[in-house]
């Protein structure tokens, strides 16, 4: 492409091109990760083979050369029933596809729209059979924006995104937009941070432009660190280009003519989807030199991070993309003033990117119908747990978290009652069921000590203890404290030991106060921001569940779950003498003679349950 203009117009003539192609017959089969892992890659192959042998590929009318009858989109955010299949122009979608199926959808959905009812979706809220994703609960529920064409993205495809207006916000910027327009066309949108801190956007691009400097970078933060969170990884496989277009935008905005993309080595799909996005951008001239006939030029590397927690904080981002240990430093200077090799940079989360492409396309007063007045837009979540549904949503700020758990994801798969949330990662809060009903939004969370965070929402049912939740997570941000900070390295140490005499019965009200003292002091003092909100899963159980931490120290976990509390006994009646217990004890816990009850000596008892297993006569139980 020479010029914006011709961009336009090639635009206008792809959009023109992907309305015709979605009303012939052709095949969508998710590849992201979810159900790349359940096969959807061999389900993908045994349809291009079983169309090919029919000659359907011929047969089918092309709407040019590369028009294939079978297509690669991306994760739709329903992990849980992959791999899903989708088949145009009827829209009927199944899941759990096998390759054992192919043949059937091809002869019966594709050629003759029928479905097939048993691989067709089940909706669990209404237990009913549902033929598309759209008429799914799951779906109609939610605000789609950034995740727009569900199951009919391609995933591969530079075209596609462009027929879905890809890149005109490109066109438009480089047409003639003024650097500072565009800065303050995104300050005035009220884009916040979607990375943790929700920090506006455009402040961030307005530092970036006015720090002074012959180079200036641009860098995509996509290390997603989380447990259990994944929406960055979904949005670089399904739709890389959303994101590389804001990266291209923001360079030009802030004056960069290099950027990075930090992408963790755990997400191969997603950095191959990307470099492939890098290279067709080229192709088409929208990266390297004089990027669509302006002065404008700018080339873009992926760089694969090793997989530290800590390299989600920005200055270790940096610092690992220098070819440096990746540790946080002090602040200020800021990245926006000295950042990679001392230069300026701007820093920017993988959704938070792909959300300028739309601000500037749709316009400000589109963008902000979504969303709350301080917290503009939709946001990506991760929601996982014992839920009927699990997996990627997308809605609108202001949303909440009833809603979510009931009316999007259908209540427990267990049947069990929802006591807790945790939101916001490893370090963010644990939240009770009587603040289910608080919209999500950045101000009310940070109201009641929780945060959006990273999106990653984890449901927590009431056999659940929130000690030994609060431990768990602490262990994980203990383990990949950086070790540069004393607050962080030592403290959460410290506070784990404490968590787990808790856990363990050995409890007394003075370690409730050295807890609460030193979470605290973790807070605080540590050096960034990693360290200052690992306290979180502590301090929030301990303002919203501090009864079931005195319950401990008085000698019972009320869940059950922390089996410190509880024993295995022998039921006299039941036990037949037979040694199979005490031949199978580890620890030679339990002992006893022929013709009289054995017994288990609690001393002794390391509570492993093999015991349970041996006996033949049900006569161990746990009690407690």
């Amino acid at each position: 492409m020479k010029s914006p203009q011709e961009l336009f117009d090639f635009i206008e003539k792809l959009k023109e091109k992907r309305e015709r192609k979605l009303q012939k017959p052709c095949v969508y089969v998710c590849v992201g990760t979810g159900c790349t892992a359940s096969g959807s890659r061999k389900v993908y192959a045994k349809f291009v083979e079983v169309i090919k042998a029919k000659g359907l590929d011929i047969k089918i009318e092309k709407i040019d050369d590369d028009d294939e009858p079978v297509k690669k989109t991306g994760c739709c955010g329903l992990c849980s029933l992959g791999p899903l299949v989708k088949i145009m122009p009827s829209g009927i979608t199944y899941s759990h596809v096998t390759v054992n199926d192919v043949e059937e959808i091809v002869e019966r959905t594709l050629l003759k729209g029928e479905a097939i009812e048993r691989l067709l979706l089940t909706d669990p809220i209404t237990d009913k059979k549902v033929e598309r994703l759209e008429d799914a609960t799951f779906f109609k529920n939610q605000t789609f924006y950034i995740m727009e064409a569900v199951g009919t993205s391609e995933c591969e495809s530079i075209e596609d995104y462009m027929a879905r207006g890809g890149y005109s916000s490109l066109a438009k910027v480089l047409s003639g937009m003024d650097r500072l327009e565009i800065i303050n066309l995104i300050k005035a949108s009220g884009l916040r941070g979607r990375g943790g801190g929700g920090f506006p956007t455009g402040l961030k691009w307005e530092a970036a432009y006015k720090s002074q400097g012959d180079i200036k970078y641009v860098v995509c933060n996509a290390d997603e660190g989380d447990p259990g969170a994944f929406m960055n990884r979904t949005l670089l496989e399904r739709d890389p280009h959303s994101v590389l277009e804001g990266m291209i935008i923001a360079a030009y905005a802030i004056g960069a003519r290099k950027g990075y993309a930090y992408i963790r080595a755990e997400y191969p799909i997603a950095v191959e989807m990307f470099n492939k996005a890098i290279e067709d951008a080229k192709r088409y001239g929208l990266l390297g030199k004089s990027i669509l006939g302006t002065d404008f030029s700018f080339d873009l590397y992926v760089k694969e991070g090793a997989g530290a927690f800590v390299c989600g904080e920005e200055t270790a981002l940096l610092a690992s993309i220098e070819g440096k240990r990746g540790v946080p430093r002090p602040r200020p200077p800021f990245p926006a003033q000295s950042g990679l090799w001392g230069k300026p940079t701007l820093i920017n989360n993988v959704e938070s990117y792909a959300n300028v492409p739309k601000i500037i396309r749709d316009g400000v007063e589109n963008y902000r119908k979504r969303g709350v007045e301080n917290s503009p837009g939709t946001k990506m979540f991760s929601v996982t747990g014992p839920l009927k549904l699990t997996g990627i949503i997308e809605i609108q700020f202001g949303t909440t978290i009833r809603y979510i758990l009931e009316n999007i994801c259908g209540g427990t798969s267990n049947g069990r009652k929802i006591k807790a949330i945790q939101i916001g990662g490893p370090s963010g809060a644990c939240l009770p069921e009587e603040l289910f009903d608080l919209p999500l939004d950045y101000d009310s969370l940070k109201s009641v000590g929780a945060m959006v965070g990273s999106g990653g929402i984890v449901a927590i049912t009431d056999d659940r203890c929130m000690v030994e939740v609060a431990r768990f997570f602490l262990d994980f941000t203990k383990r990949e404290s950086c070790g540069k900070c004393v607050p962080c390295r030592e403290g959460t140490m410290q506070a784990y030991n404490i968590l787990e005499k808790f856990t363990q019965g050995k409890a007394t009200y003075e370690d409730l106060e050295n807890l609460e003292y030193l979470s605290e002091i973790i807070k605080t003092a540590s050096l960034c921001g990693l360290g200052k909100t690992a306290p979180n899963p502590i301090i929030s159980t301990l303002k919203y569940f501090r009864p079931e931490y005195i319950e401990h120290i008085e000698g019972k976990c009320p869940s059950g779950m922390c089996t410190a509390f509880k024993k295995y006994v022998i039921i006299p009646e039941k036990c037949k003498s037979c040694s199979l217990c005490a031949r199978s004890c580890p620890n030679g816990a339990i002992s006893g003679e022929r013709g009289k009850p054995y017994v288990i000596d609690q001393e002794k008892c390391i509570k492993c349950g093999l015991c349970v297993t041996k006996c033949k006569f049900g006569a161990i139980e746990l009690v407690g």
